[in-house]
């Protein structure tokens, strides 16, 4: 291992024991390290992380900026140890005018149509995976990183808790799940043991292979899912997202709690913790992302704002 690869290694250890998960970044740092070396470089320059970040021609200049973003970050952390490291200045990769994409709020109908699309992919551990993985994905709101680390252990079904651990920051916690949620899950474990008696893995969720799923597999099974049940953005060019799906949680639960008359703000800390979000604000963001809960927002205001004059 050249010591341009054993910083790599030792500056993703550091970070990732403060919490920080960086899988992508963790590839990315590994992309740019073997190129570093077939450079024959042996620490970062500008100039070097600019060749690198700027390929593949033609890409996106957010995913550019991100590429740098990535080597800044192990930069940084380098010149501590090798004063030769330059560090990239932030903004010589922009992306110009970028704003978040509005999420794809996705329906109860949507959910049941990706579920039903899912009951055809093959073979059939897969197929009930997918299921079973999308339907908790979209009446828990849990991140996906968070389903695929899941264990049978992690399970506890008297109880009806599922134990997040090891989550962003190092977090964990426990979601309370419905008893329908519970027993589905039941289902999908005794599916997944008939199909798959000698798994590879632990985990509750498996691939057809009986190991833990992946991203890189997950991701592109997904948008397949997607395009066959025929959901696209109103308003962008991208599909909807699975992540998109952890958006529709929160606002589904905002909506639902403006329109019972309950005290959101007093709730939203419940809903910031049942998300594994470090504080509520994090929360409350999804107000942005749909018209509807910021129209229940808006009246829930003027309410009380008449009241009060």
């Amino acid at each position: 291992m050249t010591g341009l690869a054993q910083s790599a290694d030792d500056y993703l250890a550091l970070r990732r024991g403060l919490g920080y998960k960086l899988e992508n970044v963790g590839c990315l740092l590994h992309s740019f390290v073997a190129f570093a070396e077939s450079a024959g470089a042996t620490t970062v320059t500008t100039e070097l992380a600019l060749r690198w970040a700027s390929q593949p021609p033609g890409t996106s200049s957010i995913w550019l900026a991100h590429r740098l973003s990535a080597v800044r970050g192990f930069a940084c952390y380098l010149q501590t140890v090798d004063p030769a490291t330059e560090i990239p200045a932030a903004g010589l990769l922009p992306a110009p005018g970028y704003r978040p994409a509005a999420p794809y709020l996705y329906s109860d109908a949507d959910v049941a149509t990706l579920m039903a699309a899912a009951r055809h992919l093959g073979p059939a551990l897969r197929a009930a995976t997918f299921e079973a993985l999308i339907g908790l994905l979209a009446i828990t709101g849990m991140r996906i990183g968070e389903a695929m680390r899941l264990d049978r252990d992690d399970i506890d079904w008297d109880e009806g808790l599922l134990t997040v651990r090891g989550s962003k920051f190092g977090r964990s916690r426990e979601l309370v799940c419905h008893p329908t949620t519970v027993e589905a899950l039941r289902s999908y474990d005794a599916r997944r043991d008939e199909l798959c008696p000698r798994p590879a893995s632990a985990s509750f969720f498996v691939s057809a292979l009986g190991r833990r799923l992946a991203h890189h597999s997950v991701y592109p099974a997904f948008r397949k899912l997607v395009a066959e049940a025929g959901l696209q953005h109103a308003s962008h060019g991208r599909p909807p997202r699975v992540h998109d799906l952890r958006h529709s949680f929160a606002v589904n639960t905002l909506i639902s709690w403006y329109r019972d008359g309950v005290d959101v703000q007093a709730r939203l800390p419940l809903l910031s913790t049942y998300m594994g979000h470090v504080q509520p604000a994090s929360t409350f963001w999804y107000l942005s992302a749909s018209p509807e809960l910021i129209a229940l927002a808006a009246q829930r205001l003027d309410d009380a704002s008449g009241a009060g004059s």
